[in-house]
C-alpha cells in the first residue's frame, strides 16, 4: 500500500511556513520613537551617541523594549522650523512622539499663544498620520528674573498642551542640570555629556511606562 505520509509532511511544512511569514511582520515590527527638538535634544557640540535621545535607545534596549529612536532635532530649532521639518519624518509610522521645542521661540520673544499654536499644529499633524501615537512633551522653563507674566505663561503652556492632547509630560527637561557649571558646556546653556545623562533620566521616568504600554498594546493586537 502506498504511504502518503511524506506528502502530508510536506504540505504541513508549507502551511506552517506560510503562516509564519504572514504573522512575522506584524509581530516583529520594530516600534518607532521620533524626537523633534532643538539643540538640547540634538546634543549641541556632542557626539550623537551622547545626546539623550540615543541614551534613551540604550535604556529601551536594556529594558527589553523593541524601539528604534530617530532624533530629528536641530540646533536653533523653533516651533515654526519644526513644522517645516516634520513632513519628511511622517513617511513612516510613529508609535511615540517626543516633542521638545519652544525655548528658542521664547528667547526671540514670540508670543506664547503663537508658540502654543505651532506646537499644537505639530501634534495635530503627527496624530493625523498616526492616530494611535503616544505623545510625550518635554516641558521647559525660562529663567525667573521676577514676576514676569511671559515667564509664567511660557512654563504653564506645556501643562496646557499635555492636558489638551492627553500627552505625557516631562515637567522640566533641564531639571537638575540648568545652572550647574559641571553639567553644562562653557556657554552655560547646553548640557555636556554628563548633563545629557541626567536629561535622559528625566525623560526616561516619563517615557518608560508609555513605552511599556505601547509594547503591551502591540503585543495584544498580534494575539
Amino acid at each position: 500500500m502506498r504511504s502518503y505520509a511524506p506528502f502530508v509532511s510536506i504540505i504541513l511544512s508549507v502551511l506552517c511556513a506560510q503562516a509564519a511569514s504572514t504573522a512575522a511582520p506584524t509581530a516583529s515590527r520594530m516600534k518607532t520613537i521620533l524626537v523633534l527638538g532643538d539643540s538640547l535634544s540634538e546634543g549641541f557640540q556632542l557626539k550623537s551617541s551622547e545626546a539623550y535621545p540615543l541614551l534613551l535607545a540604550d535604556k529601551l534596549r536594556a529594558a527589553g523594549l523593541n524601539f528604534q529612536v530617530t532624533n530629528a532635532s536641530a540646533s536653533g530649532g523653533t516651533t515654526e522650523g519644526g513644522l517645516q521639518r516634520l513632513p519628511s519624518h511622517l513617511q513612516r509610522k510613529i508609535d511615540i512622539f517626543i516633542l521638545e521645542l519652544g525655548i528658542n521661540d521664547a528667547f526671540r520673544g514670540v508670543p506664547v499663544d503663537q508658540i502654543q499654536s505651532n506646537l499644537q499644529e505639530i501634534i495635530d499633524d503627527v496624530k493625523t498620520r498616526n492616530p494611535s501615537v503616544r505623545v510625550v512633551i518635554a516641558g521647559m522653563q525660562l529663567p525667573n528674573y521676577g514676576a514676569d507674566d511671559y515667564v509664567s505663561a511660557f512654563g504653564e503652556m506645556f501643562n496646557r498642551l499635555a492636558t489638551k492632547n492627553g500627552a505625557a509630560l516631562v515637567p522640566y527637561l533641564l531639571d537638575g542640570v540648568a545652572g550647574n557649571p559641571s553639567l553644562n558646556l562653557p556657554d552655560g546653556i547646553h548640557p555636556n555629556a554628563a548633563g545629557q545623562k541626567i536629561l535622559a533620566e528625566n525623560v526616561w521616568r516619563v517615557l518608560e511606562p508609555v513605552a511599556r504600554e505601547t509594547a503591551a498594546e502591540a503585543s495584544s493586537r498580534v494575539r
